[in-house]
């Protein structure tokens, strides 16, 4: 009997499509966390499947990456399963507190069958769960900035991370006038306080402030990258791992007044680039790294229909597995999303009014529906604002939040513990900070106006203390201090950060004595009514 012409249409169909399965790229099924995922358990395990039976021996931290932000690289330990198709990570470094975290999947990776992962890569990022502080943030430490020479530094940034990978987060001030990194260790004893200045500072270019950190070299310290609006430059810093830094820092010219920073995987390879905005010629830079801690000349492409790029965030902004860049665009006041297409080039998608002239950038899913939204700080408009992610790469209209002053900064983080990203607004001609609590659907409201010394330049929210929940680092570029607040529990009435029989009589002492810290609701004054409030604080702490 000979093949019908149905049967050999079938079996020729059959055997194309057993041909395609063989030939398509290794592809990522699912991830856990998922991607975009907040609230995740720090000792979590990093699972990814695949469609396909892996090659182990392609799963090296020359092809793959788990960066923390705030605890640095961490692949760690690689496990697989199901028939290789699912890559189980057990990180080497336990995640912090509210922690941002990137995993990178590079181009080489390859399937038992000979195929590879697409030549863009794979990444996604998550955060970490924060606990409940009390919503009180109390300030016990106000640290300068300067030597003993008393010389202005004018504290321009200011970011955490561990540099000395002994699980705390330390303190890294990017100054101005100093055209230096200043670095505190945390004193790691649960005070919530650094140490003092690591002596000598490492020189950078002029006027920097614009910071992100990454392993840009591969040897598992974190490094930082800063951006001189005034010398046109970016310096790429070299941690030792040790809190100190490489001497000098390896410094790259790009555009003219360059601001913020997109860190991705732009070329698929699992090595993290550098773009920058450059406000002054209307353009972008970027700089590939090819690894080892060498880079390539920046490439310049434009930034139409974005007028002055000025602040800058890499999130995937339509959930491919590839990050994008979200710019704030201080001309024209909008923000613009540039896809990234997972070979050193990007593609405008969308541009939307973002309600002043944008000088930061912060992105994150304010909502909880995993897409990735925008909050802005809009400088010399006095305002902040924020915007919905739709997860295709466009934007709801804004919302704005009158600040007064030249708004120089906004900063994300879970300040109540309750599974939403709350909202840091630094307001250096107002002289103040805003903190506002998310209703869980981002909307937000405004907790509290903490006073500056001077003029802010930023927030760091991080849990300095380990406690779990989200304690702020306040620069003021002006006075140079560092006003630590710690998040405690509202009946913590001594900051000794325990509820204790010894809050009670520190309180009344307090009302007796007309302690303006006595006015513990904070309504019409001191009165009895605060004794009660605060013994209802005390039998129910948090």
């Amino acid at each position: 009997m000979g093949f019908t012409l149905r049967s050999s249409l079938a079996a020729i169909i059959a055997i194309g499509g057993l041909v395609g399965s063989l030939s398509a790229q290794l592809t990522v099924t699912s991830t856990v966390p998922l991607l975009n995922a907040s609230n995740i358990v720090a000792g979590a395990p990093i699972v990814i499947e695949f469609d396909r039976s892996v090659d182990r021996a392609t799963f090296t931290s020359a092809n793959m990456q788990v960066f923390g932000k705030l605890v640095g690289p961490a692949l760690g330990t690689i496990a697989f399963s199901n028939g290789d198709r699912t890559v189980t990570i057990t990180p080497s470094r336990t995640f912090m507190a509210g922690e941002v975290v990137l995993v990178v999947l590079g181009k080489n990776l390859k399937a038992a069958d000979g195929t590879f992962l697409r030549t863009a890569g794979y990444s996604w990022m998550f955060t970490v769960r924060s606990t409940g502080g009390g919503q009180t943030f109390r300030e016990i430490a106000s640290i300068s900035n300067r030597d003993a020479s008393n010389a202005q530094t004018r504290i321009y940034g200011g970011v955490a991370c561990d540099l000395n990978r002994d699980g705390w987060a330390d303190l890294t001030m990017v100054n101005e006038v100093s055209s230096d990194l200043r670095v505190q260790l945390n004193r790691a004893d649960g005070s919530c306080l650094p140490g003092p200045v690591l002596s000598p500072p490492l020189p950078i270019p002029l006027e920097s402030s614009p910071n992100e950190v990454a392993d840009f070299d591969g040897d598992g310290f974190i490094d930082l990258v800063t951006s001189s609006a005034s010398d046109h430059e970016i310096a790429v810093c070299f941690g030792n791992g040790n809190g100190t830094f490489r001497t000098p820092a390896t410094v790259i010219a790009v555009g003219q007044y360059p601001r913020g920073f997109g860190i991705l995987d732009a070329d698929g390879d699992a090595d993290l680039d550098i773009v920058v905005a450059n406000a002054a010629t209307y353009n972008y830079s970027y700089v590939q790294n090819l690894g080892g801690g060498s880079f390539a000349a920046p490439v310049n492409f434009g930034s139409a229909p974005c007028n002055g790029p000025y602040g800058m965030s890499a999130a995937d902004m339509n959930n491919d597995g590839i990050l994008d860049l979200v710019v704030g665009c201080r001309d024209n006041q909008t923000v613009s999303i540039l896809r990234g297409n997972g070979n050193g080039t990007f593609t405008h998608v969308s541009n939307r009014a973002i309600g002043g002239s944008n000088w930061v950038i912060v992105t994150g899913d304010l909502n909880g529906d995993r897409n990735i939204d925008v909050s802005a700080a809009n400088s010399f408009s006095s305002n902040g604002s924020i915007l919905l992610g739709n997860g295709n790469g466009t934007l709801q209209p804004f919302t704005s939040f009158a600040v007064g002053g030249h708004t120089v900064s906004t900063d994300l983080a879970d300040l109540d513990g309750d599974g939403d990203l709350d909202w840091i607004l630094s307001s250096f001609g107002a002289g103040r900070w805003n903190v506002y609590l998310n209703n869980g659907a981002g909307a937000m409201s405004l907790l509290e106006s903490i006073p500056a010394p001077a003029n802010p330049s930023c927030a760091v929210p991080v849990d300095m203390d380990n406690d779990g929940d989200i304690d702020m680092v306040l620069t003021d570029e002006i006075a140079d201090v560092l006003v630590i607040m710690r998040n405690v529990c509202p009946a913590d009435f001594d900051a000794s950060n325990a509820v204790e029989v010894g809050d009670v009589f520190a309180f009344l002492n307090a009302w007796f004595s007309g302690d303006a810290d006595a006015d513990f609701n904070t309504v019409g004054g001191i009165t009895v009514n605060d004794i009660f409030d605060f013994l209802n604080a005390w039998f129910a702490p948090c």
